[in-house]
């Protein structure tokens, strides 16, 4: 039993010590953290714009290869 009271002071004044020492500004962590994610979001924006880029121009070329089949499908 003594033991456990033992343990159990130990704990107590751990968590106490834990406690006091312990102060994180969690506006500034927070602000850190929108911040991130905004900057992550921003990236992912300019690489879908850039797909969507990619993806306009393969349309283009095919279109300018139907273009050229039917012009040849015409001459026969």
């Amino acid at each position: 039993m003594k033991k456990s009271f033992f343990v159990a002071a130990i704990a107590a004044v751990a968590l106490v010590a834990c406690k006091k020492t312990e102060t994180v500004d969690t506006a500034a962590a927070d602000s850190a953290v929108v911040d991130s994610s905004a900057a992550t979001l921003d990236s992912a924006a300019a690489k879908v714009d850039s797909a969507a880029v990619k993806v306009d121009s393969a349309a283009a070329k095919v279109e300018g290869a139907a273009a050229k089949v039917d012009s040849a499908a015409a001459k026969k």
